[in-house]
């Protein structure tokens, strides 16, 4: 094994699912500026919008995630591009 190829700052963190609320506890060296509470012990926490614990592949359920809007604001964006589309026949 390569000998110093691991990061300096790994340290065990709290990645939290933010859609099903569900936290894991891993080493990792992610950056972190909020900080978690479990079982009497502080973590950095790092939050994340899909994980094992909501995605589809793992769940075998399918799980409508919209946690900023993306959907709508992609609609609003190119709505206006049906208005102006030509159809066969019509020039």
């Amino acid at each position: 094994m390569k000998k110093d190829i691991h990061p300096e700052n790994s340290r065990v963190v709290c990645f939290k699912d933010i859609s099903t609320d569900t936290t894991f506890l891993i080493n990792s060296s992610a950056p972190s500026e909020e900080n978690i509470t479990l079982d009497g012990v502080e973590y950095p926490l790092v939050k994340v919008e899909i994980s094992s614990a909501s995605h589809p592949f793992y769940t075998g359920k399918m799980q409508f995630v919209d946690t900023a809007g993306r959907i709508d604001k992609f609609n609003k964006k190119f709505a206006k591009f049906d208005k102006y589309t030509v159809k066969k026949g019509e020039d």
